[in-house]
């Protein structure tokens, strides 16, 4: 059915105006005044704004980590990012003991398949290039139309690559037109200030963040930024925490190098005296990187403000408190980690961001929606409200005012990390290619109806797109 968005006021990364939508067919059809309304449902978004829906570009659903598995998968998951605003998800496929990549790639979408209520692509993880993986990267690249590569420099036992492994994707992608996600830290030498904690009998939540230093990032961000360079690649630096990762990101695209960052909600509002609470309470805000003093919060927001970090990703990689976490009850290292971020994505962003005058609302569309979709190949198909884009649209009340809570929220897990916060701003109504996932805050999507997005390589780059 035909429908008709009026009475909002539109804001993109770039325009914010009074007028109608037309949708059809999942598109967006016109935008305009007067629209005609024969044969179409009338929407009312008067006193709302109405923007594009979100693109998550980092999250972890029904992901193996630490002996065990996340507590939501593609159904509770991709719910949750619904009622948040998010529209598409950009999931990690990982490939470690698999032999062959495409059977990594497989696993995620079965995975998906039938589960998934919003649209979604995959990031695809290496852990290492054998002769046979290195020659079948490029294949399932193109395959599956996948732009983006994830490397670890943390995690040994898990997902840890070399430099070598590292540089060598660099290479391929630079070939493909893709672009390498990595986080950056110095895994071996956490591990390394791990057994020390350990050896010392110092096992409780706040040692995961004494054991992983600033410094230890930023000395990553920088190896990872010259490699890159050397190679001619385009970097993506996940989940940026501190001044000293910043510092080297801000320098880089100083000299012009094709690097971008991202930031998550809780390096934005959250710092590392939450892991210090007692009782084991602490363990709650265990993920990797770690929080950081608060004084890297404002860092964090002038690089948003200024542009020098591009996107909002949740991390969405979720353990229960009172199930998974306990896995470290006596040891800091056997933590799960992860945070359940994928619901409050955008409202946390909104409220502390747009509503206390950090960024603007342009940036914020920018920052929770249209960057990532520039940057993984999905621009303008998804990230703007424009003629012939799918009808991805959230509807959003920038006045209302929610109390976050974990007996409210729709994430599989038992905790929240922003319990009892207030946030003003709320998704009101969500669409996905012009059909209703959440409408007046209850969601009446489909399972299954979440469609895999391909992207193209070689997509409108940094030589036609400024990110």
């Amino acid at each position: 059915m035909k429908k008709i968005i009026t009475g909002g006021l539109i804001a993109t990364a770039s325009d914010m105006y009074e007028a109608d939508i037309l949708i059809e067919n999942g598109k967006i059809m016109q935008i305009g005044k007067n629209l005609s309304a024969v044969g179409a449902e009338i929407v009312d978004a008067t006193g709302k704004y109405v923007m594009p829906g979100g693109i998550d570009p980092h999250t972890h659903l029904d992901m193996p980590f630490n002996n065990t598995v996340t507590d939501d998968d593609w159904k509770s998951g991709t719910i949750a990012a619904a009622f948040g605003g998010t529209t598409t998800i950009l999931d990690f496929c990982l490939s470690a003991g698999e032999e062959k990549l495409a059977a990594a790639v497989e696993k995620w979408h079965v995975k998906a398949k039938g589960k998934s209520a919003i649209d979604y692509g995959f990031h695809l993880m290496i852990g290492d290039l054998t002769p046979d993986t290195e020659a079948e990267l490029p294949l399932i690249l193109e395959q599956e139309g996948i732009t983006s590569i994830k490397v670890f420099m943390a995690y040994a036992k898990e997902f840890q690559a070399t430099d070598r492994t590292l540089f060598k994707a660099f290479k391929i992608a630079k070939d493909m037109g893709a672009v390498v996600m990595v986080h950056c830290e110095n895994g071996s030498v956490i591990d390394e200030l791990v057994e020390e904690a350990k050896l010392a009998g110092q096992t409780a939540p706040i040692y995961h963040a004494l054991t992983r230093p600033a410094e230890l990032e930023g000395e990553a961000t920088k190896r990872a930024i010259e490699l890159a360079h050397i190679a001619g690649a385009k970097l993506y630096v996940v989940h940026v925490t501190c001044k000293e990762a910043l510092d080297e990101i801000i320098a880089a695209r100083e000299k012009g190098y094709d690097v971008y960052g991202e930031t998550c909600p809780p390096y934005l509002t959250l710092d590392q005296s939450a892991l210090a609470q007692p009782d084991f309470e602490g363990a709650k805000y265990v993920w990797s990187p770690p929080l950081r003093p608060k004084y890297h919060q404002k860092h964090l927001w002038n690089a948003l403000k200024a542009k020098q970090l591009q996107t909002i990703g949740s991390d969405q990689c979720s353990f229960s408190f009172n199930g998974k976490k306990q896995l470290g009850l006596n040891d800091f290292s056997k933590i799960p980690n992860g945070g359940p971020f994928i619901e409050d994505r955008f409202s946390i962003l909104f409220s502390e961001g747009v509503v206390k005058g950090r960024i603007s609302i342009h940036d914020f569309v920018d920052m929770i929606s249209t960057n990532a979709a520039k940057i993984f190949g999905l621009y303008p198909q998804k990230g703007t409200i424009a003629i012939g884009s799918d009808a991805d649209i959230v509807i959003f009340d920038p006045t209302v005012k929610r109390e976050i809570s974990a007996n409210t929220h729709h994430m599989n897990v038992d905790y929240n990390p922003y319990e009892g916060w207030e946030v003003t701003g709320e998704p009101i109504s969500v669409l996905v290619r012009g059909e209703y996932v959440i409408k007046n805050k209850q969601f009446v999507g489909e399972l299954g109806s979440g469609q895999y997005i391909k992207r193209a390589l070689k997509p409108t780059t940094a030589q036609t797109i400024t990110v």
